[in-house]
């Protein structure tokens, strides 16, 4: 068994984003000549993830957006900030955050729906959100002139951790006494 934890915890380390179980059970087959059963390789990412809990390792293994990927834990998120800081480039402005929230909650949506709802022009955020591709096209609105429908992708879950749409906050999360700004006149 630890030679296929090796082989897969390999796949993980190398693979640029989340992989998915299916996935690593098609390069173990072929590489094996072989099917792998899926609870061996479950078994063995489990065992996995035993193992980077310990405090040896700066990271652990994750499931995130339907795959597994290796994070670096908590406890060294200021070192990391430093390092992200100094990366700001990549960072979203305030419209594209915007922008993107409300193509999450709404999806699938056109420009012209997000414009409505922020009140302002939205083509220089949504050519940055594909560009980082956080955002896809998801077709054609039925509507007149056929606007573009846009959607989050694989990349939006895996930039802000979660594993589907559904695990984002929703409006009642959110405590309207912490939200509220200023204070409240008798």
């Amino acid at each position: 068994m630890d030679f296929l934890q090796r082989h897969i915890e390999a796949l993980i380390f190398c693979s640029p984003s989340p992989i998915p179980v299916d996935e690593i059970q098609k390069c173990l087959t072929e590489m094996f000549e072989s099917e792998v059963p899926t609870d061996h390789i479950l078994t063995a990412i489990t065992e996995l993830q035993s193992k980077y809990e310990g405090d040896d390792f700066s990271f652990a293994l994750e499931q995130i957006a339907g795959g597994y990927q290796f994070l670096t834990k908590p406890a060294y998120q200021s070192s990391i900030s430093i390092l992200l800081k100094q990366q700001s480039q990549k960072r979203l402005s305030t419209a594209q955050l915007e922008t993107l929230s409300i193509i999450a909650y709404k999806q699938p949506v056109t420009k012209t729906e997000v414009e409505q709802i922020r009140g302002v022009s939205c083509d220089y955020s949504i050519q940055k959100l594909l560009e980082k591709e956080l955002i896809t096209i998801k077709g054609k609105s039925d509507s007149i002139g056929r606007p573009i429908l846009y959607g989050t992708s694989d990349k939006f879950m895996e930039y802000f951790g979660i594993n589907a749409i559904s695990d984002l906050p929703q409006p009642k999360d959110f405590n309207t006494e912490e939200n509220q700004i200023g204070e409240a006149k008798d």
